[in-house]
């Protein structure tokens, strides 16, 4: 497992695509190994190989998702976060202790700012250049003092920490020390550290420590919470006067929120083990998909599992959960407090930040592509904007035939196969409203524009599962589509495939495409809810 997840790694922290002979090189395994581990890692969704390279892929999400899951953040966290960033009209951030770095777990913005400062979620920080390692390290035992000065001989520059920019000039190792050793000093007298510029020029920050009680008793200082000024807005004293009682009611809040007892909504059902090893024969890693279902299973539940329950939720023996959980404890990608066991702030650090960026558009391009290969007509998704449906992706097949349409296009709803199964998952209400805004008009012979017959249309949709438009948007054209769900069950797009009528019948065309139509669209709602695990979709 320690393999997998030093390719999975690797990959993440790439600016791009990787050649599998480039990752050999990188991890210092042998290339018959890199092709096992990448055929493993492709098969579960976690990478994807793109002409003999490989990508992160959005499942790649998952593991960060199980650890925000099992700390109980989304839920206990970001509502006091929302409210303190538009209290302080700047960005704030929860951070965490990463071993001997700071790992930012969450964040807000205000809402109102057109270019908002901050760190993202997932974003790695070293802990002598930001107020919440002065926060954080005065906690630190013996090994993670030694692990920070072994590391920061290393990378005196910062070189390592792409958030941040490098260091302009290499301070003396001893002087380094003796500099952060009294940050923490003054940290710990104060309650409180402040970053006059010391993360980059033109930054000042504030942290105070966020004490999350357990069994009644302060347990220290778990987390950080931090406000990211400009000082165009404020210097840092003055941000200190501005921030410091807020930051500091807002962290006991947060404290008390996460040391209460009971679950945190959110909870997850993961997916058991499931052997691969027939369909893929010695290319799938079996101990390797095992350790990788462990870990998802360890946020299923806020506060985490015990050993028992982590193997029931994995599906393996309580041995091979044991050995896996050793593993992940060794390598930091999980933790243990009293019998449970929790993902680390480290599973952040495999491509979260990145891939957290990405739209609807970004998740449905390559399965669009997939799919045009696999049932040679153009393939699209479009999203409802109003009484439209507007594109946002396509991939289009070289043919003589095919139907040139680009992302933005709009096109009526009502006369459209994306449109019906959209307009299907709405309230009879909600319907009418759209249709009466865009009042149907003839657009070939062929448009069905009779509100008793729309309405008949719509839910036939909707019992089905697709729609079938057979020209009504124009002559010659046919098209089906099926609804992209969230995870929530709620159709915020459609994904189709377009093509000319004939030479075979609409039915012939129903049987060749919706078994495609519906294992992509199933393959992009499983990228949707890792990418959009607890927000909304974007698709602007």
């Amino acid at each position: 497992m320690a393999r997998g997840l030093a390719v999975l790694k690797a990959v993440a922290d790439a600016d791009g695509a990787v050649r599998l002979a480039d990752l050999a090189r990188t991890t210092g395994l042998a290339r018959s190994a890199v092709d096992r581990l990448a055929a493993t890692l492709t098969h579960l969704g976690h990478l994807r190989l793109v002409d003999r390279d490989l990508v992160a892929a959005p499942r790649l999400m998952e593991f960060g998702n199980a650890y925000l899951r099992a700390a109980g953040l989304p839920d206990r966290v970001q509502p006091h976060l929302d409210g303190l960033a538009r209290t302080l009209d700047e960005s704030v951030s929860l951070i965490a202790a990463d071993g001997c770095d700071m790992r930012i777990v969450a964040r807000a913005i205000p809402p109102d700012r057109v270019i908002p400062l901050g760190f993202r979620v997932g974003d790695l920080l070293p802990a002598d250049r930001c107020a919440a390692g002065a926060v954080l390290a005065d906690a630190w035992d013996p090994e993670q003092h030694a692990a920070w000065r072994t590391h920061r001989a290393a990378d005196p520059l910062d070189a390592g920490y792409p958030a941040l920019p490098p260091r302009f000039t290499r301070l003396e190792q001893a002087a380094a020390e003796a500099d952060f050793a009294a940050w923490i000093s003054d940290a710990a007298e104060q309650g409180w550290a402040l970053d006059d510029q010391i993360a980059a020029p033109g930054l000042v920050a504030l942290s105070v420590p966020v004490p999350v009680p357990v069994r009644g008793q302060d347990g220290g200082p778990r987390y950080a919470l931090s406000v990211l000024a400009h000082t165009s807005r404020f210097s840092a004293e003055a941000l200190r006067a501005h921030a410091l009682t807020h930051l500091t009611g807002a962290a006991r809040e947060m404290g008390g929120a996460l040391g209460a007892d009971g679950p945190a909504a959110g909870g997850l059902t993961p997916s058991p083990y499931a052997d691969a090893k027939t369909e893929l024969g010695p290319l799938f890693l079996q101990a390797l998909a095992r350790g990788l279902a462990v870990l998802t299973a360890l946020g299923g539940t806020p506060g985490g599992l015990t050993l028992n329950e982590a193997a029931e939720a994995a599906g393996l023996s309580y041995q091979s959960t044991r050995r896996n959980l050793l593993t992940l404890l060794h390598l930091g990608y999980a933790e243990q407090r009293g019998r449970h066991y929790l993902p680390a702030p480290r599973t952040l650090g495999l491509g979260y930040a990145r891939l957290s960026g990405l739209g609807l558009a970004d998740i449905a391009q390559p399965h669009l592509a997939e799919l045009a290969a696999r049932v040679h007509e153009s393939a699209s998704v479009a999203v409802l904007d109003g009484a439209e449906v507007r594109y946002l992706a396509r991939s289009a097949t070289q043919q003589v035939t095919s139907v040139s349409i680009h992302p933005g296009a709009r096109l009526p709803a009502y006369a459209t196969s994306m449109g019906r199964v959209l307009l299907a998952d709405l309230t009879r209400p909600d319907q009418e409203r759209l249709l009466a805004a865009l009042p149907p008009r003839p657009l070939t012979s062929f448009t069905r524009t009779s509100p008793m017959d729309l309405t008949q249309l719509l839910a036939q949709a909707r019992q089905d599962g697709y729609a079938l438009v057979e020209q009504e948007l124009e002559l010659g054209l046919r098209s089906m589509a099926v609804p992209l769900r969230d995870a929530r069950g709620r159709a915020v797009a459609a994904v189709n495939a377009a093509l000319h009528a004939g030479p075979e019948t609409p039915e012939q065309s129903r049987e060749r495409l919706l078994p495609h139509l519906i294992s992509t669209a199933r393959a992009m709602e499983a990228d949707v809810a890792a990418v959009f695990a607890f927000g909304p979709v974007r698709n602007d």
